[in-house]
């Protein structure tokens, strides 16, 4: 594990599809987190919408804001948008969580979601495990936990006020 490194020293940078392979392996290698409350069947379904390819698809399709975070040559973490309002991806790398490098990169989608039009309103369906990282950026839950096709997810939403 990296000792602290300051969230100043992060590099936010629009990801492009030579990013896809390490935004991929990122996210696989947080599969443990991502996963909770899945059953053998919807991992893996979850898990395979996270290949390179798929991620490539994402960078590539202009529903998507997709943003990477860089320490030096570092992936430390990844965050996409869709349709200016979905929160579709936000990862941190194990080493690096707890340290602020999640806002960073959740406050550089939002401004670009907002610039896009975005009124202030987001949504996210949140994995078991960061359900306390959303509730920390304001968003609440709409419901209850959700089991689809063995994922499980808690669908949430954010309400910014416009001033």
């Amino acid at each position: 594990m990296p000792a602290a490194t300051p969230v100043a020293d992060l590099c936010i940078l629009r990801a492009s599809p030579a990013d896809a392979a390490a935004i991929s392996a990122l996210i696989q290698s947080l599969g443990h987190f991502i996963t909770l409350g899945c059953d053998d069947e919807g991992a893996q379904q979850l898990l395979s919408a996270m290949t390179p390819k798929m991620i490539e698809s994402y960078i590539t399709n202009p529903a998507f804001v997709y943003f990477i975070g860089r320490i030096d040559a570092d992936l430390v973490g990844a965050v996409a948008i869709r349709d200016a309002r979905h929160l579709f991806h936000l990862f941190v790398a194990t080493g690096y969580q707890r340290q602020g490098f999640a806002r960073a990169l959740w406050l550089a989608a939002r401004k670009a979601a907002t610039a896009a039009g975005n009124d202030g309103a987001f949504t996210v369906n949140s994995t078991l495990y960061a359900v306390p990282v959303y509730q920390h950026f304001g968003f609440v839950a709409t419901g209850p936990r959700n089991r689809h096709n063995g994922i499980v997810h808690v669908p949430m939403t954010l309400q910014m006020n416009r001033q």
